[in-house]
């Protein structure tokens, strides 16, 4: 068996070693003796900041790898995944994604079943149960430049991305964890203003005042907020929620039914589905994050990949 062979049989790791407040630095030990033991072939390879996991998922891609594993959180996953899809040679049904959720949300995870315990997420790797999942992709402005960016799982706007943009600054610094998730989330309460924004879904026209927007492949983001309580991911559409400008009161005696997708039914909330969302804002600022990652502002073009990506999946989620 040649070298090339031997490569394309194997898995490549991707390990980003900041994910769970700086967890896996510690824990990867674990996780390598758990894949070996597991019978799972592997090379892999530490990320060094933001974006180097797109840089070494690109680097393994030229080398023949087509199996890979993320080990970290819903932002390193992301990376990995946009590296796939953006590869010249990507085909949905020779490319394959795993993950050991170490991050501090976890809400694709979440949503296919995938066990936060190492050995079990391991074996649920190699366990091999896989699914074709929708693929969302999002152009934004970055500064005074357009950019677009693939997500796996939840594009959240206005307050969402305010919460996560302070979250994520806090990652940065080694401090970011579940419970500063939640602290930001009151603090922002406080903060944010509700913003006016013109809408289009599919060819449907809008304008909503409003306070938070979800479009989206899965049901969960926030660590375990259920924003988008009837999505499906491999269904062929995008699933839109808009909270509407709210009080204060009501937005804290609602906080509950978050993660429990009973808001939706609130009269401030309407939801949609969507092979296309557009959306505009009349004033600078209106800002987004994707799979839990900051990454600019409005104007928005959101657009779907059907059944794009293969990922391994839990054995408890219904294929």
């Amino acid at each position: 068996m040649d070298n090339k062979n031997v490569v394309i049989n194997n898995w490549f790791v991707v390990v980003n070693p900041n994910a769970g407040n700086r967890k896996i630095s510690r824990d990867w030990p674990v996780i390598n003796k758990a894949l070996t033991k597991a019978g799972i072939k592997f090379d892999f390879a530490m990320t060094r900041g933001p974006l180097h996991a797109i840089e070494l998922t690109d680097n393994a891609l030229k080398k023949g790898f087509k199996k890979f594993i993320s080990v970290g959180g819903d932002g390193t996953m992301n990376e990995v995944a946009n590296a796939l899809l953006n590869f010249e040679d990507f085909n949905t049904e020779d490319f394959i994604l795993g993950l050991i959720p170490v991050g501090t949300g976890n809400d694709w995870g979440r949503m296919f079943f995938i066990p936060k315990q190492y050995n079990l997420a391991v074996n649920t790797i190699a366990a091999g149960h896989s699914l074709r999942q929708d693929i969302g992709h999002i152009s934004f402005r970055n500064g005074n430049q357009n950019d677009s960016r693939y997500f796996l799982n939840i594009a959240g706007m206005g307050f969402d991305a305010m919460v996560a943009q302070k979250t994520n600054i806090q990652k940065a610094a080694g401090k970011g964890n579940a419970l500063s998730y939640f602290i930001n989330l009151l603090t922002s309460l406080f903060q944010y203003k509700s913003q006016i924004i013109q809408v289009e879904i599919d060819d449907d026209k809008y304008n909503f005042n409003t306070f938070s927007m979800s479009v989206g492949i899965c049901k969960y983001n926030g660590g375990g907020m259920m924003q988008l309580p009837n999505a499906i991911p491999d269904d062929g559409l995008l699933d839109v929620t808009v909270i509407k400008k709210i009080g204060l009161g009501t937005v804290m005696a609602q906080l509950r039914n978050l993660y429990t997708g009973q808001f939706v039914k609130h009269p401030k909330v309407a939801t949609f589905t969507a092979k296309k969302v557009k959306i505009q804002s009349k004033k600078n600022g209106f800002m987004m994050e994707a799979d839990g990652e900051s990454l600019g502002q409005a104007p928005f073009e959101i657009t779907l990949k059907p059944r794009a990506l293969k990922v391994i999946v839990g054995k408890k989620y219904p294929i």
